[in-house]
């Protein structure tokens, strides 16, 4: 499976505004530069390097056409929420810029495996990476961001890349911590031409079945284990005959 870990920086608005505190109402009238995304990352499951682009003082048309090209080649496109920030970003930009309609992409967000399986003190990406593989994010401060969308700082966008591909390469470490807890969001064996009863997430057919259980309909199930990433999947009772002619059992 072509999967894709990605990760986005974006620039604020650069607005008009009389005063500065807290509660205030800024209008959408008041925008003099609209927020754009200043640089993508991403890399392939599996593969070392971690790609990206970066905008071109403050058109980010460039980034923008390249990560839609190489989502376009993925079978799943993973992101820490993801769902709600990266996906939409470049949707919408990608609108806002006259580009071609994108599909439905077929996503996986670690953030929201995280609060439906865990209960973390933290869903941050930094958190959880620091918890489960001893690492933290690069700190950053506002005034990077500033440096970039005023002053057009090289230095500060070298900083702004490296930060975002770290992220990119902790996303994939975390995802694989967190995944065999979910539910798959595809079949590798299935998009391979496999037998639905090997593992979704590898397509291996390294599996053992963990117990049968039915639905309160009576239609009989089975939940089986992944031996290799020791994640639970469920198949049907015509599935699990195929595993039992496969295994001679």
């Amino acid at each position: 499976m072509k999967r894709l870990f990605i990760d986005i920086e974006t620039s604020p608005n650069i607005v008009l505004s009389w005063r500065t505190g807290y509660k205030i109402n800024i209008t959408h009238d008041s925008i003099l530069q609209e927020r754009a995304i200043i640089c993508a990352c991403w890399k392939w499951e599996g593969q070392d390097k971690v790609h990206h682009s970066q905008w071109i003082r403050g058109n980010d048309e460039n980034v923008v056409k390249a990560v839609v090209k190489v989502m376009l080649e993925a079978d799943e496109i993973v992101g820490h929420n993801g769902d709600r920030f990266d996906v939409p970003w470049i949707n919408t930009r990608a609108l806002m810029l006259g580009l071609p309609p994108v599909p439905q992409w077929k996503t996986v967000d670690t953030l929201k495996i995280a609060k439906k399986h865990f209960y973390f003190n933290s869903n941050k990406l930094d958190y959880i990476a620091s918890v489960l593989l001893g690492t933290k994010k690069d700190k950053t401060e506002f005034d990077m961001w500033k440096a970039i969308l005023l002053n057009n700082s090289e230095t500060a966008m070298k900083r702004m890349v490296k930060y975002c591909k770290k992220d990119t390469a902790l996303l994939e470490k975390v995802y694989q911590k967190l995944v065999p807890y979910a539910t798959p969001k595809s079949h590798v064996g299935a998009l391979y031409g496999e037998e639905r009863w090997v593992c979704p997430w590898t397509g291996s057919d390294n599996v053992i079945k963990s117990k049968t259980r039915t639905t309160s309909r009576g239609t009989v199930q089975h939940q089986m284990q992944s031996k290799e990433t020791g994640g639970y999947y469920t198949i049907s009772n015509t599935a699990y005959s195929q595993y039992l002619e496969e295994k001679g059992r």
